[in-house]
């Protein structure tokens, strides 16, 4: 049987630590906990289940943590927790046939369903997702082929059907959005995927002081010769939503004209113009621009915009 350990960051996750860990602790071999700074009881619950518990100066830097407490396991393979995550008995039964299906083969990454995203106002367009979660901490390099051979250079990859539920108490937009902002202020360069996410969490719970304070970041995106159409879109997204929160009626119509040289204008355009027209009393055109975002076009950030957001306006501007 394939040994797995558990590994974790934490600060002040007194209230779901527990919980996580019970979850866990009939398939983890191993627990590493990685302390970045706690006040409360997460210390003392994480003693109950292990003593690998290590302290970890916050850096404003996940990847760094994380790497930290990777670096401490032993076991055949590393899975990466949250302390809001849950595993319910029918997929830790699940999980302990991984294990043993596991033992001896060359799998290097297993994917599980992340789940329960919506519920909870994440930054994520989707309720159940395959994200990587179980890593073979020691990899093997290998040839194939038995002429010409070659060294295998990509990962074995296996989708697993084992569901883990996201059960956060609180969103985490704050906390991002002062990480963001330092790496901006410091120019350190956001990859791609960073940007993204960046987008995605001011639509779900940005504010607009958020907004204004993203702004200048995402116009230098915008003026970016190399950035592909569809990133494109979710920077005009952006500063659209930030022009419209600031009260900025050029600005915000200066970017939709140029979202609409663009193929498949997002449902993000159509439900702000549809919210534009509505408060000047305009219930013809917001219908117009509402009906738009639900059967005409897709959400790229939030499907809020393409789905309860834009039906409520429609409901407003029918009567």
């Amino acid at each position: 049987m394939a040994t797995v350990s558990v590994c974790m960051i934490v600060k002040n996750e007194e209230t779901v630590l527990a919980r996580c860990l019970d979850s866990l602790r009939a398939v983890a071999d191993e627990i590493c906990i990685v302390d970045t700074g706690s006040t409360d009881r997460t210390k003392e619950i994480a003693a109950r289940y292990t003593d690998k518990i290590f302290d970890f100066e916050w850096i404003d830097d996940f990847a760094a943590a994380r790497n930290f407490a990777f670096s401490k396991a032993t076991c055949d393979y590393i899975y990466s927790a949250d302390a809001d995550e849950v595993i319910d008995l029918e997929n830790i039964r699940k999980f302990k046939a991984l294990k043993n299906a596991l033992d001896g083969e060359d799998v290097e990454i297993v994917q599980f369903w992340y789940c329960n995203q919506l519920e909870h106002n994440t930054t994520y367009n989707y309720d159940r997702e395959l994200r990587p979660k179980l890593y073979r901490r020691v990899r093997t390099f290998r040839w194939t082929d038995p002429i010409h051979e070659t060294v295998r250079l990509d990962p074995v990859i296996y989708d697993s059907e084992i569901e883990v539920i996201h059960k956060p108490e609180k969103p985490h937009g704050t906390r991002d959005f002062e990480i963001f902002g330092k790496l901006v202020a410091g120019n350190v360069p956001l990859s791609k995927h960073l940007r993204g996410m960046y987008a995605r969490e001011l639509f779900v719970s940005g504010k607009e002081q958020d907004f204004a304070a993203a702004r200048p970041f995402f116009s230098r995106l915008a003026d970016d010769p190399d950035i592909s159409n569809e990133e494109l879109m979710d920077v005009f997204c952006v500063l659209a939503k930030a022009a419209q929160l600031a009260e900025d009626t050029d600005a915000f119509f200066a970017v939709v004209l140029k979202v609409f040289v663009l193929p498949n204008p997002p449902s993000e355009i159509c439900c702000m113009l549809g919210e534009h027209y509505e408060k000047l009393g305009n219930s013809e055109e917001a219908l117009l621009w509402f009906t738009n975002a639900v059967y005409e076009t897709k959400p790229v950030l939030s499907l809020e915009y393409g789905g309860e957001r834009a039906k409520a306006g429609i409901d407003r501007n029918s009567k």
